[in-house]
C-alpha cells in the first residue's frame, strides 16, 4: 500500500501526518517512509532520535510486501499533484482550520477534480482546543461541499512538538496529551484501513463474472 501526503501549504502538518501515519502502518507491514520534500524533515526527525521504521530520501524495492509513505514537497505543480495521485493507493491532504490552509486547499481539490481522481482525502489538523469549533465547523463544511473528509480530525497538541525535538513518534514522548495525539493518528489509520478493504471489496465484486441463465 501506498500513502502519499501532499499540501499546496506550509505549516499543515504534512511531515507529522506521515511519520505518524507511517508508524501506525508499521504496525500492520513492514513500512517505508520515504522523504522527497526538498527540506527532508522526516530525514530530520529520524536524524534527532529513533522512528520505527527506515527513513530514506529515494525509492527502494527493499520492501515489496510492504507500505510505503510519501512525504512530498509542498505546494506541488498541476503535474506533479496529477503524477502523486496516479501512483498511490490514497492521497491524504492535510489541512488546518483556517482561511488560507483552507484557499490552499480549494486549489489542490480543484486540480484533483480536473484530473478525475477521487482517491483522495482530506485530514484536519491542528484542531484548536475547546470552546473553538473550528475543527467541527470545517469537517461539517467540507461535508456539505460532498468532499472526501476524514471522520478523525488531529487535535492540536505541544506533544507533537516535543517528539520532532526528540525524534521520536508521539507516543514515546512523556506528555500528558502524547496518548490523545497517538490516538488521533490510529484513528486515521484505521479508516485508511477501512477505505482499502471496501476498494478491494468493490473491485472483487466488479471482477465476478455474470452469471447467465441458459434456460
Amino acid at each position: 500500500m501506498i500513502i502519499t501526503v501532499a499540501s499546496f501549504k506550509g505549516g499543515v502538518g504534512k511531515t507529522t501526518t506521515a511519520i505518524h501515519l507511517a508508524a501506525f502502518l508499521q504496525g500492520q507491514a513492514e513500512t517505508l517512509l520515504i522523504d522527497a520534500d526538498p527540506n527532508r524533515s522526516a530525514l530530520g526527525w529520524a536524524s534527532r532520535g529513533e522512528l520505527p521504521f527506515q527513513v530514506m530520501d529515494e525509492w527502494s524495492e527493499a520492501i515489496p510486501d510492504g507500505n510505503v509513505v510519501i512525504d512530498t514537497q509542498a505546494r506541488p505543480t498541476p503535474e506533479d499533484l496529477s503524477a502523486l495521485a496516479e501512483t498511490c493507493d490514497l492521497l491524504v491532504l492535510p489541512t488546518t482550520p483556517d482561511v488560507l490552509a483552507l484557499d490552499a486547499l480549494v486549489l489542490t481539490v480543484e486540480h484533483l477534480k480536473a484530473i478525475s481522481t477521487q482517491h483522495y482525502r482530506i485530514l484536519i489538523t491542528a484542531i484548536p482546543p475547546r470552546p473553538s469549533k473550528a475543527g467541527q465547523e470545517v469537517k461539517e463544511l467540507l461535508e456539505e461541499a460532498k468532499l472526501p473528509v476524514f471522520n478523525q480530525g488531529i487535535r492540536r497538541f505541544a506533544a507533537f512538538q516535543k517528539a520532532a525535538l526528540k525524534g521520536l513518534p508521539v507516543y514515546a514522548i512523556k506528555d500528558s496529551r502524547a496518548e490523545a495525539g497517538w490516538q488521533d493518528y490510529e484513528n486515521v489509520g484505521n479508516e485508511i484501513l477501512d477505505i482499502m478493504e471496501a476498494r478491494a471489496l468493490t473491485i472483487k465484486a466488479q471482477e465476478v463474472p455474470e452469471i447467465r441463465d441458459f434456460f
